[in-house]
C-alpha cells in the first residue's frame, strides 16, 4: 500500500489535506492578506509584478543583475515572515524552524503558487513566505560540530550566504566528469577550474564548489564539496549570463590557484557527490510542487476568461476546441498532484540514504512531469487569452520563461526520465537495497 497524504499506516487512506497543514495554509493566507499584499501595493512595488516587472527588476547596466530596489523588497517581506513565525517553517527546531515535513512543504508550495505572481511567493528568486533552502538541511546532516557551531548562526543571520558550484562549462549532467580539480598544498588545498551558473553569486560570501582531489573522471568517489569564500584570492566572477527569463544572478565563474584550508570542505571528503545529492532531492520535490501550483493558476485562469470573454455571441467555454486541451491539463495536474504528495509523505518515513536508493525515481517522475506540465499549461493560457495572453499584461508569458529553466536546471528531463528507467529495467547498481526499500515500504 502506497504512502498517500494523511496515510497512516493502516488499511485505510485518507487522501485529503491533513487538518493540522490545511490549518496552516489557512493561517498563511490570513497573514499574505494582513502584511503581504499591502507591502506589495505599497509606494508602486507592483511595478515589479505587473507588466513592468522585467524592466522593474534589471539592472540591465550592471551585468543584468537584480536592482538593489527589488532585493530589498523581497527582503523586507522575508524580515515580516520571519517575524510572523512563516519563513524557517520548514528548518529544524533547534534552527528556529518547525519540522515542516516534506508532504506539508509540498503542499504549501503548490498552494502558494496556485495564488499566482505576488510578493507572497516570488519564484523566479526563491523568494517566499515559507522560505526553501536546503542549505540548512545540508549543514545540519553534512557538517561537523565545528562548523555547526560556526557556521550555522551565520547562514540563519544571512550573514554568510553560500552558493552551489557545481555544473561547469564543459560539464552539467555529467558531474562526475568535472574538471575542476584540488591538489594538497601545505595544511590546505589549492583548486583550480571553472562554474557555470553558479546562481546567486552577486550577493553571495561563500561558494560551495565541487572538485575532483582523487580518482579519474567519471569516478563517483574522489569528488570534495569545498566551503569557498568568494574574497579567497583567484576566485572571480568572469561574467552574468543572460537568460530567458531576466533579471540574471547566473554566474560564470573562474578559480585560479584558489587556496581553502584544510578542513573546508562539507561532507565526506571523498563522496562530496553526496551533498549534492541531498540538495536534488529535497530540491525537487519542492519544485514539482510549485510548477504543479502555477500550472493550476494557469489553468484556473483560462477557466475564468473562457467563461467571461464571448466572440461570436458566446462564451469561449462553449467550443470543445477550448474545453479539450483544459480538461486534459486538469487531468493531469490532478494525477499528479497525488503523486507528489504520495512520494513527499514517503520521504517523510525514509532516512536520507533510503531516499536516494529507492525513491529517487518517484522524485524524477514528479519533478520533469511536473515542470513540463507547468510549461504546457502557460503556453495554452497564453492561446486561449489570444493577444492580450501573449503580451506582458498576463503573467503568463513570465510564469513560462521562468519555469522553462527547470526542465534543464533541475536535472534535465532527458536526465530524469533515465533516472526512472534505471530503477524500470532494474540497472540501478544497487538493486538488492531498492528492491527490499520498494518492498519496506510499499512503493
Amino acid at each position: 500500500m502506497a504512502l498517500y497524504a494523511g496515510y497512516t499506516g493502516k488499511d485505510t487512506m485518507n487522501f485529503a489535506i491533513p487538518d493540522d497543514i490545511q490549518a496552516y495554509l489557512n493561517e498563511l493566507d490570513a497573514f499574505i492578506e494582513k502584511e503581504i499584499l499591502p507591502l506589495q501595493l505599497k509606494d508602486d512595488n507592483m511595478r515589479f509584478f505587473d507588466h513592468r516587472r522585467e524592466w522593474a527588476r534589471t539592472d540591465f547596466e550592471n551585468g543584468g543583475t537584480p536592482r538593489a530596489e527589488w532585493e530589498a523588497l523581497l527582503r523586507e517581506m522575508m524580515q515580516c515572515a520571519q517575524k510572523a513565525g512563516h519563513f524557517r517553517f520548514a528548518w529544524p527546531k533547534e534552527f528556529g524552524g518547525k519540522n515542516g515535513s516534506n508532504l506539508a512543504m509540498a503542499i504549501i508550495r503548490e498552494h502558494l503558487a496556485a495564488k499566482g505572481l505576488g510578493l507572497h511567493n516570488d519564484l523566479q528568486n526563491e523568494a517566499s513566505i515559507v522560505a526553501n533552502n536546503p542549505f540548512v538541511l545540508m549543514f545540519r546532516d553534512f557538517a561537523t560540530e565545528k562548523q555547526r557551531k560556526e557556521i550555522m548562526p551565520k547562514l540563519l543571520d544571512g550573514s554568510m550566504r553560500i552558493m552551489f558550484g557545481l555544473t561547469e562549462p564543459n560539464h552539467g549532467s555529467d558531474a562526475t566528469w568535472l574538471e575542476t580539480h584540488a591538489v594538497k598544498d601545505g595544511d590546505g588545498w589549492r583548486i583550480n577550474g571553472a562554474k557555470m551558473w553558479n546562481s546567486g553569486m552577486h550577493h553571495a560570501t561563500h561558494d560551495l564548489v565541487f572538485a575532483r582531489t582523487s580518482g579519474k573522471p567519471g569516478d563517483p568517489r574522489g569528488i570534495t564539496a569545498f566551503i569557498v569564500p568568494v574574497t579567497a584570492k583567484g576566485f572571480k566572477i568572469e561574467e552574468y549570463l543572460w537568460t530567458f527569463n531576466m533579471p540574471t544572478d547566473h554566474a560564470r565563474v573562474s578559480l585560479r590557484d584558489v587556496w581553502v584550508p584544510g578542513d573546508s570542505f562539507l561532507g565526506d571528503f571523498e563522496n562530496g557527490l553526496a551533498v549534492g545529492q541531498h540538495f536534488v532531492h529535497e530540491n525537487r520535490i519542492r519544485q514539482a510542487a510549485s510548477s504543479l501550483g502555477a500550472a493550476q493558476y494557469c489553468i484556473n485562469e483560462s477557466v475564468k476568461y473562457a467563461l467571461e470573454r464571448k466572440p461570436f455571441g458566446k462564451a469561449l467555454a462553449s467550443n470543445q476546441a477550448i474545453q479539450w486541451p483544459l480538461v486534459e491539463l486538469q487531468s493531469e495536474a490532478a494525477m499528479l498532484r497525488l503523486l507528489i504528495r504520495e512520494t513527499a509523505a514517503a520521504m517523510d518515513k525514509m532516512t536520507r540514504d533510503e531516499v536516494t536508493i529507492a525513491l529517487s525515481d518517484r522524485v524524477a517522475m514528479c519533478n520533469y512531469r511536473a515542470n513540463r506540465l507547468c510549461c504546457t499549461a502557460a503556453d495554452r493560457a497564453i492561446q486561449i487569452h489570444g493577444g492580450i495572453g501573449y503580451s506582458r499584461h498576463k503573467p503568463f508569458e513570465h510564469i513560462y520563461r521562468h519555469h522553462r529553466r527547470y526542465r534543464i536546471t533541475e536535472g534535465s528531463e532527458e536526465i530524469q526520465m533515465r533516472r526512472v528507467a534505471q530503477h524500470m529495467f532494474s540497472y540501478v547498481k544497487s538493486k538488492g537495497p531498492v528492491d527490499a526499500l520498494k518492498k519496506k515500504y510499499k512503493l
